[in-house]
Parts: C-alpha cells; structure tokens; sequence
C-alpha cells in the first residue's frame, strides 16, 4: 500500500486491485431506520430458532429484513453452489436492497468466487456486506479485486440472535457507527492487552486467520502492505494458530504491517497444561516486529458482545492498556 492504488489486468480482463491507504475504495451507502437488508446464506445452513432472533433485533434496530428463499441444504453447505451465487448477485442486484447481511459462516463461500464473479458484480454500486467467519473470504475477494469496503461484524444467527450487550452477542455503539457514520472520528475500545506498545495509522483488513491464510495464491491474495491487519479465530489448537502466523509471515504478509488487532480466541486452550498458550504463541512470533499489537480484542469469534469493525476504512491503533482502535474514515458513504 503505497500513495495511490494500482491496478493490473488478470487474463480474463478482470481488474485486479491493490489499494494504497484506502485511496480508489469503493463504498457503499450507510445504513439508516428504514434501509432494507438482504439475509444471504453464502456458507453453511442455519436453524430457524437462531435466525428468527436475529430477523428481530434487526427489525429492532429499525431495519426492513428482506429473508433468502426456501433453500435446499446440501451437506454443510446452505444450498449448492449456484444456488448461493444466484442468492449474491440477486442481492447485489436489486436496487431495492440497500445491503446484505449473512445468515451465519460456517463453510463454502470460496465456492462462489471466481473472475467471472468479480466480472459479473463489475461496475455494480457497492453495497454494504455484513458478516465474520467465513463470510472472510468474500469480504477479502470485494476488496482486492472490485475495491469495496465490508463490516466485519453480527450475522443473523450468529451475534445478532443474541442481542445487543449480551455474552455471544453484539456491541450496539460499534455496530451502529460502521453501519451509518460517514466521516470516521469514532473509537472503541479493545478490551484486550497490548502486547507491543506504540500507536499507528493503515487501512483495516483480514478477518478470521484461517480464511486470511486460505486466500495466499490466489488471484485475491490479500495485500496487507500498510495495513492494520485483523486477525481472529476459533477453535484451533496453538500449534495450529503458530502455524498460520508462521505461513503468513513466510509469504511476507506481515513485512510492511503497521499494527495488528487480535482476536480472543476462543475455544484455543493448549492440549497440554504447561504448554504454550496462544497468547504465548503470538507474543514469540508477533512481537519480534516491532510494530504495536493488541490481544484479546472481541471481534469475530467471541463469547462477548462482539465488535464491528469497518475494513477498507482508515483507523489509529492505540497500543496501550486495553488497547483503543479509533477509525478515521467512515466505511460508508451519505
């Protein structure tokens, strides 16, 4: 990420785009009481106890809900793969949607993504796209190859469905302003610890360091030059948490990093008791660069109230205490 985005034509005429400081981001309008948001299931299926919660709080918040047709699962996947893709670009599509939000992650949307996708979306006004988890994958695909920016935060059935303020829930505030402020100058704080103090400013990307990892060579290999890198997951034992950092860093994607925000990792406890922990996994392979580092952050995968956080945007981390993340830019558009 230097000064100015650059671009590159891939063989199949799809632009390919790498941003320079959020310069040449393409945003979509924010959301208010009123707007209308489409449930798309672009992963694994949810249960309906779970979706009709969140359908709720949605309305609660003053949103029109606009859910997916019947769909058929097949396996772990919400439907078959051209079934989820018709469902995206249906939303993407209808100018009476204002943005999509996912039902839940789980696994399968690398399925929908291709240059034919991108091509398909093309000159397409940005919408925003709502999710965590898996939902990573899509998010990163909008920005490298099409340039929009994304919320990662609350899905339906996951994060919503508990409510706002409550454990495996969501956090209003955060939510609220990624969703509808325009102008940035907003700030949360990480909850966390910091495990390398300083203060830096880049644009935020990544999400879920599994999907983060799983986009290397690929045509929408995440470039994470100047950036303040998002990184969260689940269930993964530290040995395999050091596994993905250490594949990061050998396909370079923490050389040029200004400051990374982690997640709290749930559900990550060391086999062994004694033996490294994630933070101290982290901590030994993180720290040597020099740069600021929160841990601990509830973004993503958490069992408290989750925080949005707008990729694409521009923030300041504060390395210090808890750690303070505050956005400069809004993700959104009047």
């Amino acid at each position: 990420m230097g000064a100015a985005s650059t671009a590159s034509e891939s063989e199949t005429g799809v632009t390919s785009l790498s941003h320079g400081g959020g310069v040449g981001a393409r945003k979509p309008k924010a959301l208010r009481a009123g707007s209308r948001l489409a449930v798309i299931a672009p992963a694994s299926p949810g249960h309906r106890e779970p979706e009709e919660r969140g359908v709720a709080e949605l309305q609660r918040l003053g949103f029109v809900v606009e859910r997916g047709g019947s769909r058929t699962s097949h396996g772990y996947f919400a439907a078959s793969s051209a079934e989820r893709r018709a469902e995206l670009l249906r939303a993407l599509r209808d100018p009476k949607i204002d943005a999509l939000i996912s039902l839940r992650g789980g696994y399968g949307s690398n399925y929908l993504l291709d240059d034919s996708l991108a091509a398909e979306i093309g000159a397409s006004s940005p919408k925003c796209v709502i999710g965590f988890s898996d939902i990573t994958s899509l998010q990163i695909f909008l920005w490298q190859k099409l340039g929009w920016t994304s919320i990662y935060g609350p899905m339906v059935a996951a994060g919503l469905d508990a409510g706002a303020g409550a454990d495996k829930g969501y956090e209003e505030a955060s939510f609220r302003n990624a969703i509808g402020k325009t102008d940035g100058a907003w700030s949360m704080s990480l909850q966390g610890e910091t495990l390398a103090a300083g203060t830096a400013e880049g644009v935020l990307l990544g999400g879920c360091l599994t999907l983060v990892a799983t986009t290397l060579g690929t045509p929408w290999e995440l470039d994470t030059r100047g950036a303040i890198l998002l990184i969260e997951d689940r269930g993964m034992k530290p040995w395999q948490v050091d596994r993905a950092l250490v594949h990061l860093q050998q396909a370079g994607k923490f050389k040029d990093v200004r400051g990374i925000v982690l997640g709290d990792f749930p559900d990550c406890a060391a086999p062994v008791e004694g033996s490294p922990t994630v933070l101290d996994v982290c901590e030994r392979i993180l720290k040597p660069l020099g740069i600021p580092i929160v841990f601990g952050a509830p973004v993503g995968h958490t069992a408290r109230p989750m925080l949005t956080v707008p990729l694409g945007a521009r923030a300041r981390l504060s390395a210090s205490g808890a750690g303070t993340l505050e956005i400069l830019e809004g993700a959104v558009t009047p």
